[in-house]
């Protein structure tokens, strides 16, 4: 299979590691070095990441030593969790391609890398600020925030924005709001940006691609296939509507023993299908190196590693979610790594991309919901090229066994529900407005322009525009709002907006958007 040239080193590290380029990285690499927006579509473990950098890295080596500082690559990820997995990633192909080049005597600079999301310490922020790095690894929320500060000067010598798992930020008004941030990279980046995304398998595929675009053509590489998988829906009881009763612990043991639990109490028998979901769990993990158990909120990933560790004896499994410090969940990863630990229970921490080193088994306790969702999760087993994902869903009731078999049988198909990008949200428009009128003075037509460019805003009126404005100015509708305080001023005369005092702290303290759950609508 073919692919573009790289630097020598380049060829000859990737060819000490891999046998032949993945088709997502032979095709990717020829559109990225066309110079095209792009979006790779390949299944799990396809090297879609690498595709995505290696050709940034071969580019960065071979500039010369006194180019302007400055952040070069922007990766976009939507998670804590794969922003320092990425960072952790990078270190083989930028120290081995390095080193080989010494051993050649060929020049190449090995490139810089800095992460920057909630975590990053403010010591940290403020040298990056001051010595920026050529690739900078960071989050929606986070980028928001740097483009509102003074280290918005390091990004206009950006030339590359990564976006990786887009497929899950394009149908959600946290994609909308990083859209509106990519815009907003664009008026101060000094030269054209090139844009990459990167998906799992999606549909459709022309949606993503328009979402990462906006008013560009992008160039599809799409190289998803049928999902190798192995999936197995398992009931651990004959009858979900009248599960087995607990077993009544017999009486017995010291006197003593029996006065202080007829004192206490003794503790309520677990119910339902829980005492025969945890056996079942228990064998699985032990017949395995490393699982991974997803479930669907905090509450349960804890109490489920909890009692799975209180019947093994032994601290068999960890919980990992979104509440955990980035040092534990790193200790956590690499405790299921290096052996120390058996499992992982996890929420959607652990969903996208992250790499687990060889997981043998997923078990997905309830219904993932969604077809997308369940391809995430049982991708992580097997989570490389050609190998197989072997998953297992165990249900919770009967309507949960329905939706399991149903989502089972779509995820083999590869049938995934289709995706929808929000149209017009205000509440993302205005608090992207105020954050682009706080970095300077803007006219409403300069407004239009750049809020028109994503692909969300793309038939936005001029009339709903400017009742947004007319609203983020103080002009509000009735005297019940006279209590907000507005955070724009419009001068009428030369139609510019400037922000008033105090705005760009509003700003700052609600970076990012609220989870949609659907319960409550924004209306003008």
């Amino acid at each position: 299979m073919t692919r573009p040239v790289f630097h020598e080193a380049t060829e000859r590290w990737f060819g000490e590691n891999f046998n032949e380029p993945t088709p997502v990285q032979a095709r990717g690499w020829t559109s990225i070095r066309d110079g095209k927006h792009s979006l790779l579509v390949a299944p799990t473990g396809s090297g879609k990441t690498l595709a995505a950098f290696l050709a940034s890295i071969d580019r960065l080596g071979q500039r010369n030593q006194d180019e302007e500082p400055g952040v070069r690559v922007l990766y976009i990820s939507p998670l804590k969790a794969l922003v320092y997995d990425i960072e952790r990633n990078l270190r083989a192909p930028l120290v081995g391609i390095t080193r080989i080049a010494e051993q050649l005597e060929l020049p190449f600079r090995q490139p810089s890398v800095a992460v920057r999301t909630g975590d990053t310490p403010q010591k940290e922020r403020q040298q990056q600020a001051k010595h920026p790095a050529d690739i900078l690894v960071t989050t929606p929320e986070s980028l928001f925030l740097i483009l509102g500060s003074k280290a918005a000067e390091t990004l206009k010598t950006v030339d590359t924005v990564i976006v990786d798992e887009i497929h899950a930020l394009a149908p959600t008004k946290r994609g909308t709001h990083l859209a509106l941030s990519l815009e907003r990279l664009e008026l101060i980046a000094e030269q054209p940006i090139q844009r990459i995304g990167l998906s799992a398998t999606v549909r459709p595929l022309d949606t993503v691609a328009k979402y990462l675009g906006g008013s560009r053509a992008v160039n599809t590489v799409d190289c998803s296939t049928r999902p190798n998988l192995s999936i197995e829906v398992t009931v651990p009881v004959p009858n979900m509507e009248q599960p087995p009763s607990p077993a009544v612990e017999t009486k017995g043991g010291s006197i003593l023993g029996q006065l202080y639990a007829r004192e206490v109490g003794t503790p309520q028998q677990e119910r339902g299908i829980w005492p025969s979901i945890y056996p079942q769990l228990l064998d699985a993990i032990r017949a395995h190196r490393s699982s991974i158990i997803f479930v669907n909120s905090r509450g349960l990933c804890e109490r489920l590693a909890h009692k799975l560790n209180e019947l093994a004896d032994e601290e068999l499994v960890r919980a990992h979610h979104g509440s955990i410090s980035h040092a534990k969940r790193a200790e956590i990863e690499e405790g299921l790594k290096s052996g120390e630990i058996r499992g992982i229970v996890a929420t959607s921490s652990l969903e996208l991309g992250v790499d687990m080193g060889a997981v043998d088994l997923v078990m997905l306790v309830e219904s993932p919901g969604s077809v997308a969702r369940g391809l995430q999760r049982v991708g992580r087993a097997g989570h490389g090229v050609g190998e197989v994902s072997e998953g297992r869903l165990y249900p919770k009731f009967r309507g949960d066994l329905l939706e399991s078999a149903v989502v089972a049988t779509r995820m083999l198909d590869a049938e995934l529900d289709a995706i929808d990008i929000p149209d017009n949200p205000l509440d993302v428009l205005s608090q992207q407005i105020v954050a682009m009128c706080c970095s300077k003075p803007m006219t409403v037509d300069d407004i239009e322009k750049t809020v028109r460019a994503a692909w969300s805003y793309r038939e936005l009126s001029r009339g709903l525009l400017e009742a947004v404005l007319d609203m983020l100015a103080g002009h509000y509708p009735s005297n019940d709002f006279a209590d907000l305080r507005p955070l724009l001023s419009w001068n009428r005369a030369n139609d510019t907006l400037s922000p008033r005092r105090g705005s760009a702290l509003v700003t700052r303290m609600n970076a990012g958007t609220i989870p949609d759950r659907g319960a409550y609508g924004v209306h003008l």
